[in-house]
């Protein structure tokens, strides 16, 4: 079966042409066969379809592509966040209190919550989601929140080792040993990505030369490599993640230019993946998109959707945030929520809007893509369902 989608007022492809490579195009119409795209032009030019759908000049945009998500949890941080408003710093102890409450759900629980949450992300025009564990930190609760993550998505991400558990704080050896041996192989099959927070600046995170044993090891499992780093300050995140060929090293709020240069040298390779609701969430300084891009640095946005440092699962809130904040153009943020965050995945079937592409679509009740921060806050974004 056919459909043609016409009366596209705006099409973003993001086909790399034009500013910030959004490939605008006027009056566009489309031709989706299964869950392709099979034709893309003038809506004039559109070629008879089984079916049609009208959107009446509204726009279309690739679905968003969130690259970046912690989905599979239980509990509530809100004091958390109340505290952060009035002052207190962020180091990641918190997420112990999702641990316990993780640990403490029930599989059914977690995945009816997994399933409100990725509806939601649909509801607001996501349409690729990546999920990583990382509330569980026991072998059998890691094991679980993968098993759960990979009934709602192909992007699955081991994160053993977002914190050192309470109960393991005095043998952080012993964690990483397990993190990188019995874990690990309980976990890889139902995994593409293994992930470290890698941050000398929090007592609860991971070393240098730990991520890089956590790092080798999965990659060693067959895992492709994914970081968090740099986030709380400077440190070995993005270096090393350059280094090692990880898809995507996320956060990157505090950058030296060494940082910049050698993600420069990995641009193909390694995107640096900006999480502004983190810093929405947590009262800290945001990265700087515009020198990262004007570099020549390959960026996506992501929402870093969590109980404890941003939960919101809007990616039109994280591209209105990097229009203000990181000094990103319109076109340029839509191109990271969507090529940028295949990019990040190692993906070239999603995020752009070209014949061969998955038909994963995006409509805005607007005219174009600019509404999507000159009307912050509004749902005028979701999925469409063809």
């Amino acid at each position: 079966m056919s459909t043609l989608v016409t009366n596209i007022g705006e099409l973003v492809t993001c086909d790399g042409t034009g500013e910030g490579g959004a490939g605008l195009r006027s009056d566009m119409a489309l031709v989706v066969v299964g869950n392709r795209i099979a034709w893309v032009g003038e809506a004039s030019a559109a070629p008879a379809a089984d079916s049609v759908i009208d959107l009446e000049g509204r726009c279309v945009t690739p679905g968003f592509v969130d690259s970046h998500a912690h989905l599979v949890f239980a509990g509530d941080r809100s004091e958390e966040f109340a505290a952060r408003m009035a002052g207190q710093a962020y180091d990641g102890g918190g997420i112990g209190v999702s641990v316990a409450a993780t640990r403490a759900a029930d599989d059914d629980w977690l995945r009816a919550a997994l399933a409100a949450r990725i509806a939601e992300m649909r509801a607001q025009g996501t349409s690729t989601v990546e999920v990583k564990s990382g509330y569980g930190l026991t072998v059998a609760d890691e094991e679980r929140a993968l098993r759960l993550a990979a009934e709602v998505t192909d992007e699955v991400t081991y994160l053993g080792a977002h914190v050192v558990p309470a109960e393991m704080r005095e043998d952080r050896a012993a964690y990483v040993s397990l993190v990188t041996g019995e874990m690990l192989t309980a976990c890889a099959p139902h995994a593409r990505w293994i992930d470290v927070f890698c941050e000398p600046h929090s007592p609860h995170a991971f070393t240098g030369e730990e991520s890089r044993e956590v790092l080798l090891a999965g990659r060693a499992a067959g895992l492709g490599l994914r970081v968090h780093g740099n986030q709380l300050g400077h440190g070995p995140g993005v270096q090393l993640a350059c280094e090692l060929g990880a898809a995507s090293v996320d956060h990157c709020t505090y950058l030296s230019a060494a940082d910049v240069d050698a993600l420069v040298g990995a641009a193909g390779t390694t995107t640096a993946t900006l999480l502004p609701g983190v810093e929405f969430s947590t009262r800290s300084p945001y990265p700087d998109a515009r020198a990262l891009l004007d570099a020549g640095v390959s960026v996506a946005l992501a929402s870093d959707c969590n109980p404890g440092t941003c939960y919101s699962s809007s990616m039109p809130f994280v591209i209105a945030l990097a229009v203000r904040e990181m000094g990103m153009t319109p076109s340029e943020a839509v191109v990271a929520a969507t090529r940028g965050g295949a990019s990040a995945l190692h993906r070239d079937d999603i995020g752009r809007i070209e014949v061969g592409a998955r038909a994963d679509l995006t409509v805005l009740e607007a005219p174009n893509h600019l509404h999507l921060s000159y009307r912050a806050g509004v749902p005028i974004a979701r999925v469409l369902e063809v």
